[in-house]
């Protein structure tokens, strides 16, 4: 899970930048003009309809649909591009019994019965990767002996991530349930011991089994959270 740093990438300059700035332009022009919003449909799949599982089908997750799902989510946006989150599918039977050391009782049976369980992580050295990331300049100074600031913001940008991917994997036709009830330091010492990454919680992918939901629960109106300044 640890990888040396990409090399750098030449920043683009003059016309090439200008270039790449048109085209950047002109798509986000034309895919607003494809499609504005999502449909309402569309909206209750993704979120306003969904619903957290907790029991699965045996049909698998392949692949294939896990790098779809990747190549999703490393496009949602993040800090600098910092993209600091560090994701790991956990299927095999050795990586189910290394998991399930951290879980508490509650959670043993949605772990053992999903088709993936993503452990999704952050890198506290994401910085070192700046150069290839960010390529207008060197934001490595920012972070660079500052273990503070480095984890807070890799813990902030892959939280964001986390949420990336429940999203993305709900428009592929997964379901999700995420998880906290687990221990990290079991699950760092597990699968991150002598390593730069932590974890931060767990979901797990499939195709749900509806018949352990149970009726949506309470969510507060805008006027109970929200307001104007």
């Amino acid at each position: 899970m640890i990888h040396p740093a990409k090399p750098p990438q030449d920043a683009p300059t003059g016309e090439h930048l200008e270039k790449l700035r048109s085209e950047a332009q002109d798509h986000v022009r034309q895919l607003r003009q494809r499609i504005n919003r999502l449909g309402h449909d569309e909206i209750s799949l993704i979120l306003s309809g969904a619903r957290s599982h907790y029991a699965w089908t045996d049909r698998p997750v392949t692949d294939e649909t896990l790098r779809e799902l990747y190549d999703i989510v490393k496009m949602g946006a993040t800090s600098m591009n910092s993209s600091p989150a560090r994701f790991v599918f956990v299927r095999s039977p050795e990586g189910r019994e290394k998991l399930m050391k951290s879980l508490k009782p509650t959670n043993v049976a949605k772990v053992a019965t999903a088709p993936v369980t993503v452990i999704i992580a952050h890198d506290l050295e994401f910085w070192k990767h700046l150069p290839f990331l960010f390529p207008h300049e060197d934001r490595r100074p920012h972070f660079e002996g500052k273990p503070e600031h480095a984890a807070d913001t890799a813990y902030r940008n892959a939280t964001l991530q986390g949420a990336y991917l429940m999203i993305a994997a709900r428009a592929l036709g997964l379901d999700v349930g995420a998880m906290s009830g687990f221990s990290n330091a079991i699950v760092d010492e597990e699968f991150f011991a002598g390593t730069t990454l932590r974890s931060n919680f767990l979901c797990n992918l499939g195709y749900a089994d509806e018949g352990a939901l149970f009726h949506k629960l309470p969510r507060f109106d805008f006027d109970d959270v929200c307001s104007f300044a």
